[in-house]
C-alpha cells in the first residue's frame, strides 16, 4: 500500500469543502459510529483535506469495497506496527473519511480520493467494523485564543518560507483561516513531519491545546530550518569559493599550456620536490612543509601568497647539503698559487696548511668524530696596502682548493639588514648578503670574500660590523639565522676571507675572530718580477699586441717603477704599462700593421728608458728628493699609511714670540703630542748639547710637516721631530740621506713601531741609503727579505742620545 503526497492545490479545495459539510469540529454534536477500518502505511489523514491514495494491499481494497456498499465512509488509521499473530496494529486515533472517487487501475490496484471529515478515537470492533468516538474540540474564543491563532498562522508563514515546499493554496487558506480546527488540520497535513508526530498532533483534544502543540511544533521546525540554512549557506559559500578557485586555477593552467605548448607540473608539487632534493635539515623541511601547506590554501594572486612563494623559492634555491670536493694535492695547490701571485709566502703557507689538515682528517677511520667534513673553515683577513693583490689572492685560494668563489664588497655598508636580511613580511624583503652569496655559490663550502671590511659604517639602521660577529665566529656560524629565512643556516664549511687596508677601522671584537695575514707592499725587484710575469702579458693581450714582437727591457721597467710610480702595490705600474701598450697599438695601426699584407707580428719593438718619456710623458717622481743638500731644522721620517709607507720631511724653526709651540701640516692629535714630548725632552737635556743661546725665554717653536693637504698621524715620527728641533736649537744640519722612525718618550727612550717593511720600501723608493731604527725592531728587520736588507744600511738606537750621535756626530753621557 502506498500513498501520494497530495494535491498541490488541495488546501484551498479542502477549505471550501469544510465550509460545505458540517463536521465534529464545526460544533455539531456527533455520536459514536461504526465504520470499516482502512489501515494505511506511513500515512496520516486529517479532516478538512482531500487526498488521493493508491491501494495495493488486498485488505485495503476489500475495506473500500465494503464501504462502497454501506455509506462510502471509512475510519482511516495509520499502522503502528505489524503484530506477528493478529497482523496489523494501528494507532488508537484516526480520521473518519468519505470516498470521493475510486477508479480501478489497469494493474489491478485501486486509486481512491478520500476526504477527511472529523477526528475520532478507536473504541473497539465487532462484525468486521470498528466503533469510534469523535474527539471533542472544546471551546475556543476570546482575545488570547485569537492571538494564539495568529501566532500559529505567522509561524506557518515562516515555515513555508524556510521549507519552500508548501503550496500557495494551502498557505493562503491558513493565513485567511478563522476556524482553529481547520487551520490546525491544514498545517498538520502540509507539514513535513514523521507519521508518529502527526498522530500525536491528531490526538490532542481541544482546539486551544492543539494550536499550542502545533505552534510548538512550528517554532521547533523553524529553528531547525534556520540552523540548517545557516550551515548550508556556509557549506555552499565554501564550495562556491573552492569551485571558483579551482575554476580559475584550471583556466590559468590552460592559458599556460597554450603559451608554453606543454602541460605544466603542479607548482606546489614542484616546489616540494625541489626542496626535498636539496636535503635540508629536519627543522627546515618541517618549516617549508608548513609554509607550503599555507600556500596551497591561499588564492594564487593574493599578496601573502606572493610572499610565501618567494620564501619557498629561496629555500629551494639555497644549497643545504651540496658541497664541492676539496683538492688534496698540495703540490698542485702550491703550483696554482704561484702561477697567479708572486711572493705572499705567509698567505700561501696558511692555505697549504689548511689543505694538509683536511687531507689528514679525511683519511681517518669512518665513524670517528673528527672527519674532514667537520673541519671548520678558517676566518682569514688579508691586510695590506691597495694594489697588492688581496682580492685576486682570494680567487686563487678558491682555485687551489677546487671551491666556488663569491665576492661582495662591504665598503660603505651601513645597514645591518644587508647582513642579516629583512623580515619577509616587509614589502620587497630579501635575505642578507651572506645568504644571497650562498645561493650564488651553489655549495655549502665556497670561498666567500668580504672585501674592504675596514670600510664598514654604522648609523641609526644598525651596525653591520656587529652583525658580522656571528658570521665570522667558527663556534657560532653553524647556526647562523637570517631574518628572512628564520631558520638556522650552516656556514661552518665556508672559508671566509676578509680584506682590509688597515686594522684601525675594524672593531676589536670582530678583529679578534679573524686570523690576520699581512700582505706587505712590494720591493723594486718584486714589482719587476710581477710586471714581467703577469702585467706585461695581460696588457699586451688586452691591447691586441700579444703576437707583436714587443719587448720591455728590465731597465725600462725599473725606470717606470722609479719615476712614474710611487706606491706599495702595482696598480699604478699596471696603468703605466697599459698606457705604453695603447700608444704602441696606435702607432702600429697608423703604420699599417695588422692588415693581411702587413702582419702585426712584424711590429717588433724594444722599449728602453730613453723611449719612456715619449710614451708616458715627463717623469712624475724623482728619487733624489731626500738626498738634497743638508739643511738646518730638516729631518726625514718614515711613516706608514693605508696606501703603504712614505717619507715625511719634518721642518722646524724658532723665532721671537710668546713661548708657544705652533704645529702645522694637517697633523693628528697623536703626532701633535709627539711634538710636545720632543720639545719637553730637549728642554730637559738642553745642557748636554751645544745649544745656541736665545734672547730671553720669549721664543716660539714652529714645527711643520709638508704636504699639508694630506692628513698625518701616529707616534712613529717622534724621534724625527726631536732631531729637527735639536738641529734648529744647535743651528747644525743633520747628516743627509738618513731617515728614521721610532716613538719618543718623555725620558728619551725610543719605542718600536709597526709597518716596518712598508716604511723601508718607501725609503728605498726615495733614495734613502741609511735608516735609524729602534733597537726593539731588530727582530722584524732580520725577518725581512734579503733584497731589502741589502739595499739599506741600518743603525739601531734605543734612546734619543744614540740617535743624535748618529745624526750630528755628538752625544752625551747617560
Amino acid at each position: 500500500m502506498a500513498a501520494d503526497s497530495g494535491f498541490s492545490k488541495g488546501g484551498l479545495r479542502a477549505f471550501l469543502t469544510g465550509l460545505r459539510k458540517p463536521t465534529a469540529d464545526s460544533g455539531i454534536r456527533l455520536t459514536e459510529e461504526s465504520f470499516v477500518l482502512l489501515a494505511l502505511q506511513d500515512l496520516v489523514l486529517f479532516p478538512d483535506t482531500m487526498i488521493p491514495v493508491l491501494l495495493a494491499v488486498n485488505s485495503a481494497k476489500e475495506a473500500v469495497e465494503q464501504a462502497l456498499k454501506r455509506d462510502r465512509r471509512l475510519f482511516a488509521a495509520c499502522i503502528r506496527h505489524i503484530h506477528p499473530q493478529t497482523g496489523e496494529e494501528t494507532w488508537g486515533v484516526g480520521t473518519v473519511v468519505r470516498i470521493v472517487q475510486h477508479p480501478k487501475l489497469p494493474d489491478g490496484n485501486l486509486r481512491v480520493v478520500l476526504e477527511g471529515e472529523y477526528r475520532a478515537t478507536l473504541l473497539g470492533g465487532e462484525d468486521g467494523l470498528v466503533r469510534v468516538a469523535p474527539i471533542d474540540s472544546g471551546e475556543f474564543g476570546g482575545p488570547e485564543d485569537l492571538a494564539l491563532l495568529r501566532s500559529v498562522q505567522e509561524s506557518f508563514v515562516r515555515y513555508a518560507e524556510l521549507s519552500r515546499k508548501i503550496g500557495s493554496d494551502t498557505l493562503l487558506a491558513v493565513k485567511n483561516g478563522e476556524n482553529p480546527e481547520r487551520t490546525a488540520n491544514l498545517i498538520c497535513n502540509a507539514s513535513l513531519l514523521k507519521s508518529e508526530r502527526k498522530v500525536e498532533l491528531l490526538a490532542v483534544p481541544g482546539s486551544r491545546e492543539r494550536l499550542r502543540a502545533v505552534l510548538e511544533m512550528l517554532e521547533g521546525e523553524n529553528q531547525i530550518f534556520g540552523i540548517q540554512k545557516n550551515i548550508s549557506g556556509k557549506v555552499r559559500d565554501r564550495l562556491e569559493k573552492g569551485n571558483r578557485e579551482r575554476y580559475l586555477n584550471e583556466q590559468l593552467r590552460e592559458i599556460r599550456r597554450e603559451l608554453d605548448g606543454e602541460d605544466e607540473k603542479d607548482e606546489f608539487e614542484d616546489l616540494g620536490q625541489r626542496i626535498a632534493l636539496r636535503k635540508p635539515p629536519l627543522e627546515v623541511t618541517e618549516r617549508a612543509g608548513e609554509e607550503l601547506a599555507r600556500l596551497r590554501k591561499l588564492q594564487t594572486f593574493s599578496p601573502e601568497a606572493g610572499v610565501l612563494r618567494a620564501y619557498l623559492q629561496w629555500i629551494a634555491d639555497l644549497p643545504w647539503s651540496e658541497a664541492s670536493e676539496d683538492l688534496a694535492d698540495l703540490a698542485l695547490a702550491e703550483k696554482v698559487l704561484d702561477e697567479d701571485h708572486f711572493g705572499m709566502r705567509g698567505a700561501k703557507d696558511r692555505i697549504l696548511e689548511f689543505i694538509a689538515i683536511r687531507h689528514l682528517l679525511s683519511g681517518r677511520v669512518p665513524g670517528e668524530d673528527s672527519k674532514a667534513d667537520a673541519v671548520k673553515g678558517p676566518i682569514l683577513c688579508f691586510v695590506g696596502p691597495p694594489g697588492t693583490g688581496k682580492t685576486s689572492l682570494g680567487k686563487s685560494v678558491a682555485r687551489a682548493l677546487g671551491r666556488r668563489f663569491v665576492r661582495f664588497s662591504l665598503g660603505g655598508l651601513r645597514d645591518e639588514a644587508e647582513i642579516r636580511g629583512h623580515r619577509k613580511t616587509y614589502v620587497g624583503a630579501l635575505p642578507g648578503r651572506i645568504i644571497q652569496s650562498m645561493r650564488k655559490a651553489g655549495t655549502v663550502n665556497p670561498v666567500l670574500l668580504l672585501d674592504e671590511i675596514d670600510k664598514l659604517s654604522s648609523d641609526v639602521r644598525g651596525d653591520p660590523a656587529s652583525a658580522l660577529l656571528e658570521v665570522l665566529d667558527p663556534e657560532q656560524n653553524s647556526g647562523f639565522t637570517d631574518h628572512y629565512l628564520e631558520v638556522p643556516y650552516d656556514l661552518s664549511g665556508v672559508l671566509f676571507i676578509a680584506t682590509a687596508n688597515s686594522l684601525h677601522g675594524i672593531p676589536h671584537p670582530l678583529l679578534d675572530r679573524m686570523e690576520i695575514i699581512e700582505i706587505p707592499g712590494y720591493g723594486e725587484n718584486e714589482k719587476l718580477a710581477i710586471a714581467r710575469r703577469f702585467l706585461l702579458p695581460k696588457e699586451l693581450l688586452e691591447n691586441g699586441l700579444s703576437e707583436a714582437g714587443i719587448r720591455f727591457g728590465d731597465d725600462a721597467l725599473r725606470a717606470i717603477i722609479r719615476h712614474w710610480t710611487m706606491e706599495a702595490g702595482v696598480r699604478s705600474l699596471q696603468r703605466e704599462i697599459a698606457r705604453c701598450a695603447r700608444r704602441m697599438a696606435r702607432t702600429a695601426v697608423a703604420r699599417g700593421y695588422g692588415l693581411p699584407e702587413k702582419s702585426i707580428a712584424d711590429f717588433a719593438r724594444t722599449i728602453r728608458p730613453a723611449n719612456l718619456e715619449k710614451l708616458l710623458g715627463r717623469r712624475k717622481f724623482n728619487r733624489d728628493l731626500a738626498l738634497g743638500e743638508a739643511k738646518v731644522g730638516v729631518s726625514c721620517a718614515l711613516a706608514w699609511t693605508e696606501s703603504g709607507g712614505m717619507i715625511l720631511q719634518v721642518e722646524s724653526t724658532v723665532c721671537k714670540g710668546r713661548g708657544e709651540l705652533l704645529i702645522t701640516g694637517n697633523l693628528g692629535d697623536v703626532m701633535k703630542e709627539s711634538a710636545r714630548i720632543a720639545l719637553s725632552y730637549l728642554g730637559s737635556v738642553e745642557g748636554d748639547y751645544p745649544v745656541l743661546p736665545r734672547d730671553g725665554e720669549a721664543n716660539d717653536f714652529h714645527i711643520h710637516v709638508p704636504a699639508g693637504a694630506i692628513p698625518k698621524d701616529g707616534p712613529s715620527a717622534g724621534v724625527a721631530i726631536a732631531v729637527s728641533l735639536l738641529s734648529t736649537l744647535c743651528r747644525r744640519p743633520p747628516n743627509p740621506g738618513i731617515a728614521m722612525t721610532g716613538e719618543l718618550t718623555l725620558t728619551g727612550r725610543i719605542l718600536p713601531v709597526g709597518g716596518l717593511k712598508e716604511k723601508l720600501l718607501a725609503a728605498i723608493r726615495g733614495g734613502i741609503v741609511k735608516v735609524v731604527l729602534p733597537t726593539d725592531n731588530r727582530g722584524d728587520w732580520e725577518e725581512l727579505d734579503k733584497e731589502i736588507r741589502e739595499a739599506l744600511q741600518v743603525e739601531f738606537a734605543d734612546n734619543a742620545s744614540a740617535t743624535f750621535a748618529l745624526l750630528f756626530g755628538f752625544g752625551c753621557e747617560g
